[in-house]
């Protein structure tokens, strides 16, 4: 996935500025642990590597899945900037199981695959006798587990399929409205080294500024709600010129769920961010992300 994620940047440089780009792979340590992500430090276990590449001068400029990136109250990473994000991709989830079934196909009690707390929460919301099996491993791993029976189907996100070629393999795409996404996903984030303004420039002929907004709103409220992995928390902005926005914090076993909703000029991104969360604050969204980031730290894994 990172490498068919790297030549879609790295493809769209070149088509645009007509440099040239040298993909390296780099390996991370949620690359090869099996221990789930909520127990390892979450999915900034695979921004942390690339950074420190990035740094010690071995690459240039790092590509990652945008909402793999920590928010700013893990604390910013110093030398380190947000040069670009491309045009955002299907930020959707999608369902694969095995012949051609929906959610509303699937057997009583079905195992479905995901490492997800936020996609586990809105699946027994959907459906309460779902049965929710942690799962780790790249997209073919976990697709496997669908073909061969150990799982009746899998959630994984639209656009990783797509990047992957594995499209066919869907079986039901679902709406915002019914699973909505993670802060950021479907959208990847370039990165360079802040004291390089050359390459900082050159990348802004990928940078999609409304999806730049998009995404700005999204993990703005994320960061206001001092939420961490564990949490299941979705938000999804639309729009150029005017965004309009929807959020929601749920309860681990998807039982209840706060959502707030709202607008603003693009300009005002961050601000509208923070001014959701602050609606969904007080409704009482910190009870649920704290009981959500305290099952996982007991090791009561829920996704």
């Amino acid at each position: 996935m990172a490498i068919a994620q790297s030549r879609q940047v790295a493809g769209m440089i070149t088509e645009r500025t007509g440099r040239a780009v040298e993909i390296v792979g780099v390996t991370t340590l949620g690359d090869v642990s099996r221990a789930q992500l909520t127990q390892i430090g979450g999915t900034g276990v695979f921004v942390s590597a690339l950074r420190e590449a990035l740094l010690g001068g071995e690459v240039d400029l790092a590509v990652h899945s945008l909402k793999d990136l920590p928010t700013q109250r893990v604390g910013p990473a110093a030398g380190i900037a947000l040069a670009a994000v491309p045009p955002r991709d299907d930020p959707r989830d999608a369902l694969v199981a095995r012949d051609g079934a929906k959610l509303a196909d699937l057997p009583p009690g079905a195992r479905i695959g995901t490492g997800s707390p936020r996609r586990a929460a809105q699946l027994l919301g959907l459906r309460a006798d779902l049965r929710c099996v942690p799962i780790r491993g790249n997209a073919g791993t976990r697709l496997g587990k669908v073909s061969e029976g150990e799982l009746d189907a899998v959630v994984l996100a639209y656009a990783g399929l797509a990047r992957i070629g594995h499209i066919g393999a869907i079986t039901q795409v679902f709406e915002p409205d019914e699973m909505l996404p993670a802060p950021g996903q479907g959208a990847l984030a370039v990165e360079c080294r802040e004291d390089d303004a050359e390459l900082a420039a050159l990348l802004q002929a990928v940078t999609d500024e409304a999806s730049m907004a998009a995404v700005t709103a999204e993990r703005s409220l994320l960061e206001a709600l001092e939420a961490g992995c564990s949490a299941p928390i979705g938000a999804y902005a639309t729009g150029a010129v005017q965004l309009r926005m929807q959020a929601a914090v749920m309860s681990p076993d998807g039982s209840r769920t706060l959502r707030a909703h709202g607008g603003a000029p693009a300009a005002d991104a961050w601000q509208l961010g923070r001014d959701l969360a602050a609606e969904l604050l007080r409704s009482g969204a910190s009870d649920l992300i704290s009981v959500s980031e305290g099952q996982a730290n007991t090791g009561n894994d829920v996704q």
